[in-house]
């Protein structure tokens, strides 16, 4: 596995994964841990103490690593897993998106409003342009035929459409959130790093289309 270079502690920046047993960067992996009261967590920040459990991060490997009791095997115990595990890991994923789009606002770096987002658009440097899942698809078309005849088809800033204004709204607090341009810069990575993570992690799931177009 590869190590990070550089003075004190090297860190791996790829990880093998207790299902798939898949050799991966340790940003498409979740690091879980065992709580105090012994049950397995989500170490999203890779930053708990302890021994950790790589799994790919998906819900399709989270969910297989609880059924088939890898952590008991990765932890050498007989651990306790909840029942919907994968299901906390989406919330927190969510939780971490919403909140990094919440501090991206304070930065500066996020504008709502079709018509100033439509103006954004046709000029500014963008990371993201974001809708509400339940945007209606009249504005969508009229912003992404902005967006082709700037970029062209294959190009432009990627699409998120994964939150609902509902969403939208608390993180960014106020009303009626309905389509948003993220723009390009430091403040806007943490949150396209959140957004995309809990999109992979939704994306080979049945139940869940594709959500973001550019991760």
């Amino acid at each position: 596995m590869s190590r990070r270079s550089g003075p004190g502690k090297s860190e791996p920046t790829e990880r093998q994964c207790a299902v798939t047993r898949e050799v991966r960067p340790v940003d498409e992996m979740i690091r879980f841990v065992l709580a105090p009261d012994g049950s397995v967590v989500a170490d999203l920040k890779r930053e708990l103490p302890g021994r950790g459990v790589w799994v790919n991060a998906t819900r399709h490997c989270v969910e297989t690593a609880e059924k088939k009791r890898v952590f008991s095997r990765g932890f050498k115990s007989d651990v306790r897993v909840e029942p919907g595990l994968a299901d906390r890991v989406e919330e927190r994923l969510y939780a971490h998106a919403l909140g990094a789009l919440g501090l991206a606002r304070k930065s500066g770096a996020v504008i709502t409003g079709f018509s100033k987002v439509e103006a954004v658009l046709k000029k500014d440097e963008l990371a993201a342009l974001v809708h509400a899942s339940d945007a209606a698809e009249d504005g969508i078309r009229k912003l992404a035929a902005i967006r082709v005849a700037r970029f062209g088809p294959d190009d432009g800033p990627p699409v998120l459409r994964m939150f609902t204004s509902g969403q939208l709204d608390l993180a960014l607090g106020r009303a009626n959130v309905i389509h948003a341009a993220i723009l390009a810069g430091r403040a806007s990575k943490s949150f396209m790093a959140c957004a995309c993570a809990l999109d992979r992690f939704r994306a080979d799931s049945a139940a869940n289309e594709r959500m973001t177009d550019g991760c």
